[in-house]
């Protein structure tokens, strides 16, 4: 089983320095810490283990670090800043393991330029060596770039010539939406193997700075400071310690402490339980600085995130989530609206941050997410942002005045500070971008809607009675199971995400799709293909046919 949760002293592959604003992550990778038997990681190559560390080492500076406002990205080894993803494991695993490790991978590096947009953290890629493929990638996460220019070390995207792939972790949309590369110029640095050096990088906007080896660290530290200037970061507030999350790991599920989640294989669904915080929430500052990592909306994320992540790796086949809640709605608006009153702290801008982050990883999971809305439940404000996310959501409605009769509100936190990655609110999402629907649910913040109401409104999908609701459930979730898995994943990811595009929603549909295709051609991946050959010398034999 493959799990997510780490911390420093565990790290093979990361090592993680402070220098007053300036945080430095060095990639040297253990040549035999794959995640996985069978390929050795050279030439600082990376695999899923890899990624893993830096996802822990990120909200390690995020959360431990205030007082950090740029962070450096370099290379351990001599003359190789990084290889990329290592190609002899993309050649052994299986097709749902490339494609989640490289949706993994593209989270990691969202979350570096949305900690950069939002969180006053800045992050430079001192590029020290060769740069190449999903390297370069994550150097184009970075605000900048500095290149050393030793007259041998080069960038390169060479996925196309040498692999019969694409880069997988958003270097093509990068490229143009990002670095403004123009497109004749990035189509020849995509289909020249051998990269390109320092002086011709800078000139085609593929790096910011370049420098001999002499001025190299010199120029490093100035950029670091310079982008560390602008930042909001605080420099003397007190880090809060992110401890080991307590999960409990059995046949049936995992436990935590706000999050429960239950498999059933033989179904193949799973049920994800989130509960809504107790009844004493911090409201005040001190308080909420005081609760730390236990703080709900923080405690409640990083649990959430990472059963998110088991369940996607490990459990490939359990196709359907069912979304629930329970606690006190009045307890979960009340932090709501303590964690809004108090966004312009540090701390609790993090806090928000992670949960975007989180609700996003939702949003772009291949699994289809049923919310069931029945006695007990608690989607009200962050836990609605559930709901709104299932494609479809089913409300148990009961008799008017009956105590038990589920309800949703809306808190402030649905209206702008979780967005999606295509920069809507899953409210606008739902309404595909109209406003009248979406106003007439915010004047109505705080409200608590039964199922008439909220079917009324348009933010729930059935609301059946207590006498059918067992069976208009099983039914559902029968007939999902049934359909093909592969359709369902291409129809929800193009329902989920209407309207203008992003960088970050065409990384994960127009590059996904591409990929997925290209990594089940035999051109890539047959017996002859380009990523099985690649390292034996062996020239790979094409089918010429454009489809």
């Amino acid at each position: 089983m493959i799990t997510f949760d780490t911390e420093p002293g565990r790290y093979r592959h990361w090592k993680l320095g402070f220098d007053g604003p300036v945080a430095t992550l060095i990639l040297d990778v253990a040549e035999d810490g794959g995640i996985k038997p069978g390929y050795k990681l050279k030439l600082n190559s990376y695999d899923l283990g890899v990624d893993i560390e830096l996802h822990d080492a990120l909200n390690r500076i995020r959360f431990e670090h205030p007082e950090v406002k740029s962070v450096v990205l370099t290379s351990g080894k001599g003359r190789m800043f990084c290889a990329g993803a290592n190609i002899y494991m993309l050649g052994q695993s299986s097709h749902a393991w490339k494609v989640n490790f490289c949706k993994f991978t593209n989270e990691t590096r969202n979350g570096i330029e949305d900690s950069s947009r939002g969180g006053g953290l800045k992050f430079i890629a001192a590029v020290n060596g060769a740069c190449a493929g999903g390297g370069y990638e994550v150097a184009l996460a970075c605000d900048e770039i500095v290149m050393i220019d030793d007259r041998s070390s080069t960038v390169s995207l060479p996925e196309v010539p040498l692999l019969g792939v694409l880069p997988g972790t958003g270097g093509l949309t990068r490229l143009i939406d990002k670095r403004k590369v123009r497109r004749d110029l990035a189509d020849v640095f995509c289909t020249t193997a051998e990269g390109v050096r320092a002086e011709r990088a800078k000139q085609w906007n593929l790096v910011d700075h370049a420098a001999p080896p002499a001025r190299f660290a010199s120029l490093v530290r100035e950029r670091a400071l310079a982008l560390a200037a602008g930042s909001d970061r605080p420099q003397n507030a007190k880090g809060v310690l992110l401890p080991p999350l307590e999960r409990t790991l059995d046949a049936e599920g995992y436990r935590y402490r706000w999050v429960d989640v239950r498999l059933d294989r033989a179904r193949r669904t799973a049920d994800i339980t989130v509960s809504g915080p107790s009844e004493a929430t911090p409201s005040d500052l001190p308080s909420i600085l005081s609760a730390g990592a236990r703080w709900w909306p923080l405690a409640m994320a990083r649990e959430l995130d990472d059963a998110l992540l088991m369940l996607r790796t490990n459990e490939t086949e359990l196709g359907t989530i069912l979304l629930k809640t329970r606690g006190s709605i009045a307890a979960t608006l009340d932090s709501d609206a303590a964690m809004l009153a108090h966004c312009d702290n540090w701390f609790v801008r993090e806090t928000i941050a992670y949960l975007r982050r989180t609700l996003a990883r939702l949003d772009v999971s291949a699994r289809s997410f049923f919310a069931l809305i029945d006695r007990g439940s608690c989607f009200a404000g962050t836990l609605l942002e559930m709901a709104l996310a299932a494609d479809r959501s089913f409300m148990l409605a009961l008799d008017e005045g009956d105590n038990e009769a589920p309800r949703l509100a809306l808190s402030a936190a649905n209206l702008g500070c979780l967005p999606m990655v295509n920069g809507l609110t899953r409210l606008e999402a739902r309404f595909c971008g109209e406003r009248a629907p979406v106003d007439a649910i915010a004047e109505r913040a705080g409200e608590h809607w039964d199922a008439a109401e909220a079917m009324a409104l348009g933010l729930v999908t059935f609301a059946p009675d207590a006498l059918d609701w067992d069976d208009e459930i099983r039914l559902a979730v029968e007939e999902r199971a049934s359909l093909s898995p592969d359709a369902l994943t291409g129809m929800e990811a193009s329902l989920r995400f209407p309207g203008a595009e992003t960088m970050e929603t065409r990384i994960f549909a127009r590059l996904s799709a591409w990929q997925n295709w290209i990594f089940n051609r035999p051109n890539a991946v047959g017996d002859k293909g380009a990523l099985k050959l690649f390292g034996t010398g062996t020239k790979p034999s094409f089918t010429w046919e454009r489809v």
